[in-house]
């Protein structure tokens, strides 16, 4: 119990929650795209995909509810960190002059919050499937492919057609990958992992990675402006 304790009133428990759920968010962001990039496999793959997860609620749900929980405790931690850093030196520099810090660092509360309100709209989007959402004027929960499952392949063609859903898609996917890019570094700072020897190898792997996410993210909504999947919107 102290231990829980001291997690969550101690300047250093806040930062061992805020890496250790960060950690997890990151895997889940891994794993997300992975899954979504099945839509280049075709309807068959994406859908058969989409099919397993809701068919499995018993795995789906909890699942749902560590990643919530997860997000929660991360923007507690960010918010409470961010705090206490500026109590700790209630007055602000004459002259800003940052040294040695990223732009990512300097904007790590403000593009976590920018990034949740870009996260609620994904999943009003794609998950609760909001028909105002989507900005189509169709309602994607008809979407039903010829195995009378959820056609997902169908529903991501059709959402990402629209030019201001794939513009802000890619709009919060940078920012998701810009925060990633100096959180994950941050992360293995906050676990002991990033001293002098290892500094620089995990600074530029943080970049690679969400760099390698980003380009991972955009390539879907992209290829759909450029065509891909056109035969769904003729039919």
């Amino acid at each position: 119990m102290q231990i829980i304790n001291n997690l969550f009133r101690s300047s250093l428990g806040k930062k061992y929650l805020m890496a250790a759920t960060g950690c997890l968010l990151v895997l889940f962001v891994i794993g997300h795209m992975i899954g979504n990039l099945q839509i280049f496999l075709g309807p068959e793959a994406i859908n058969r995909y989409g099919h397993f997860l809701q068919s499995n609620l018993e795995l789906i749900w909890p699942a749902r509810i560590v990643l919530l929980l997860a997000v929660a405790v991360h923007i507690w931690s960010a918010a409470r960190l961010t705090a206490e850093n500026r109590a700790a030196r209630p007055e602000a520099y004459a002259v800003f002059e940052p040294v040695g810090a990223s732009y990512a660092s300097r904007t790590m509360f403000m593009s976590g919050l920018i990034v949740l309100c870009f996260i609620i709209f994904h999943i009003m989007h794609y998950t609760v499937q909001v028909k105002f959402v989507n900005l189509t004027g169709q309602n994607f929960i008809d979407f039903v492919d010829p195995q009378h499952r959820h056609d997902i392949y169908k529903m991501m063609v059709v959402g990402f057609s629209n030019g201001w859903v794939s513009g802000f898609y890619i709009i919060g996917v940078g920012l998701l990958c810009l925060h990633l890019s100096h959180g994950i570094s941050s992360m293995f700072q906050s676990m002991g992992w990033r001293n002098e020897v290892y500094r620089r190898f995990l600074d530029r792997l943080a970049v690679v990675l969400a760099s390698l996410l980003f380009v991972g993210y955009i390539s879907i909504p992209t290829a759909v402006l450029l065509g891909f999947g056109r035969q769904v919107l003729l039919n």
